[in-house]
């Protein structure tokens, strides 16, 4: 299959480069910018110097920029890596938050449609969170998001049901990965400079290291390929992902610290209001990952084997 990632330069996209390496597939990788030199070196540190570094421009909010780009590399499967992920700065650009996390998926699945592939779309937990949930969230539970971030993505998931491509949505969350800027590479830098710090206690949900993201999206790849000779694949729609188990943003930097053998800094428990924000962010967003590992058998690491994988990788 020629299968096209999207927002290639991000973490997800990048991990999805090395899960790549020795597959049957050929893969063409597009972002609005070129890979940083530090992303580089990493991806010649974890898939050595055959891995591919190679970036397309390919502004997906263009949707003729789309077609052509499918219609010359005959492309069958997009998996849409690109969003606008600025949690508070969306609050203040609502339009480009739409345009990047409803109109673009859109422009996807409509290309899509048009020579009937697959839309892999990742989402977030944050299309929830209005509701003081205290179990698992399920694919099927309505979305309540709190902001504007999480309501443009639930406004894409939605954009590509009614566009009725092929599609399997998978949404994620507390994404963090060996690339880019995340929580986890935050936290090292942090732990091993400052004397002190507060992190909140009162949002529970589970940390998701992109790797394992782009294996799961990985079987599901293989899953389509076997089946795509039928005229209608039957296990396309929305999936849950990310590590097992269950922490706060406090247990979660607890466990960075530890890995990291960075005992200095004190990090203590706080509440969200210490930090005020434009977002009131899910107090509760843990996934009910059922419905992918028995559709896909899909195997998911604990979350503190795959962090301590990832610290290893760091250092």
């Amino acid at each position: 299959m020629n299968i096209l990632v999207t927002g290639a330069n991000g973490q997800l996209g990048n991990e999805m480069r090395i899960v790549a390496q020795g597959s049957i597939h050929h893969f063409f990788y597009t972002d609005v910018c070129d890979a940083s030199s530090e992303a580089v070196s990493m991806l010649h540190k974890l898939a050595g110097q055959n891995v591919s570094t190679e970036t397309s421009m390919l502004d997906i909010t263009d949707l003729t920029a789309i077609r052509n780009m499918v219609e010359q590399n005959n492309i069958q499967v997009i998996i849409n890596c690109a969003a606008y992920t600025n949690v508070d700065a969306a609050e203040e650009n609502q339009e480009l938050a739409m345009k990047l996390n409803a109109k673009a998926p859109e422009n996807l699945a409509l290309a899509m449609k048009e020579v009937n592939g697959l839309l892999i779309h990742i989402s977030t937990d944050y299309v929830f969170g209005k509701e003081p949930y205290n179990v698992p969230c399920r694919e099927d539970q309505q979305g309540t998001p709190t902001g504007v971030y999480g309501q443009t993505k639930l406004c894409g998931e939605q954009a590509i049901q009614a566009v009725g491509c092929q599609h399997v949505i998978i949404r994620t969350a507390w994404l963090y990965s060996e690339f880019g800027k995340n929580f986890c590479k935050t936290m090292l830098n942090l732990t091993a400079s400052k004397p002190q710090l507060k992190v909140v206690f009162d949002q529970v949900g589970t940390p998701t290291y992109a790797y394992d993201l782009a294996n799961a999206i990985s079987v599901v790849l293989e899953d389509y390929n076997k089946e795509m000779s039928n005229v209608q694949w039957e296990k396309g729609g929305v999936y849950h992902f990310s590590n097992e188990g269950v922490c706060s943003w406090y247990d979660f930097a607890k466990q960075i610290q530890s890995y990291a053998g960075q005992s200095d800094c004190d990090i203590q428990p706080c509440h969200s209001d210490e930090f005020p924000s434009p977002v009131k962010r899910p107090s509760y967003s843990v996934l009910d990952k059922t419905k992918i590992k028995q559709t896909f058998s899909v195997v998911i690491p604990y979350w503190t084997d795959s962090l301590r994988h990832c610290i290893s990788n760091l250092k």
